[in-house]
């Protein structure tokens, strides 16, 4: 099964996702601080008080009274005091460094100078690169990858960024055209791993693609 006709029956199971609400990558950023193993609620609830009490520009972080901020951190659960440091960090970055300059260089570059911000792995770069319609690649968070490593594209390797690489070069002869579509299946790929594909206790009989999985064939596989 291709990750195209994967991507169409999620789409046709769950409705088509969607617009990306946040498209400037210094939000982005900001949005993954503003929470920590948290529901996209209570993320948004913290990044709507950060927009709305102080601000979402480099220099408005950077010139509040850090406590400020932490109140803010605070509604996004665990860990505020260090997010709320996390957010002061990424201001910084962000008013010395040109981030629409960064996202027009060559791939390898653009991520490797958008992980130098705090909490910006290999997904999360490649997602502000996806989102921003700088390049054409498909962002997968930890949802989205065990889906598809338990339809088989890739195997699940001893660390996180094995795994993440060995399923993006399986993908990469198989990425849908266009920024809309790899944008979807980053969005479907999340909800179903998060809703029906999930970590532990996996349910199958709901799945729209029950009938084309491996792992389900095998009655759920939970290490996956």
């Amino acid at each position: 099964m291709t990750l195209t006709a994967i991507v169409e029956k999620l789409a046709a199971y769950y409705g088509k996702p969607a617009r990306p609400e946040i498209t400037d990558p210094f939000e982005m950023i900001l949005w993954e601080l503003s929470a920590e193993l948290a529901s996209d609620e209570k993320r948004g609830a913290a990044f709507n008080a950060l927009k709305k009490r102080i601000g979402i520009k480099p220099q408005q972080i950077l010139k509040i009274a850090p406590m400020k901020l932490v109140e803010i951190t605070k509604l996004g659960g665990m860990e505020p005091v260090r997010r709320a440091r996390r957010m002061v960090d990424a201001a910084a970055l962000a008013a010395e460094m040109d981030l629409p300059k960064i996202l027009k260089l060559p791939l390898k570059d653009a991520k490797k100078a958008l992980r130098k911000f705090p909490s910006v792995g290999e997904p999360m770069a490649e997602k502000i690169l996806m989102i921003t319609h700088s390049y054409p690649v498909l962002s997968l968070e930890s949802n989205g990858l065990r889906v598809l490593q338990r339809l088989g594209f890739a195997e699940v390797r001893k660390d996180y960024a094995a795994s993440y690489r060995a399923m993006q070069e399986a993908l990469a002869p198989q990425l849908p055209r266009g920024y809309p579509m790899l944008i979807a299946a980053h969005k479907l790929l999340r909800r179903h791993g998060r809703e029906l594909c999930k970590a532990s206790r996996p349910l199958c009989a709901q799945c729209p693609l029950e009938l084309d999985c491996p792992t389900a064939r095998r009655g759920g596989n939970m290490s996956q």
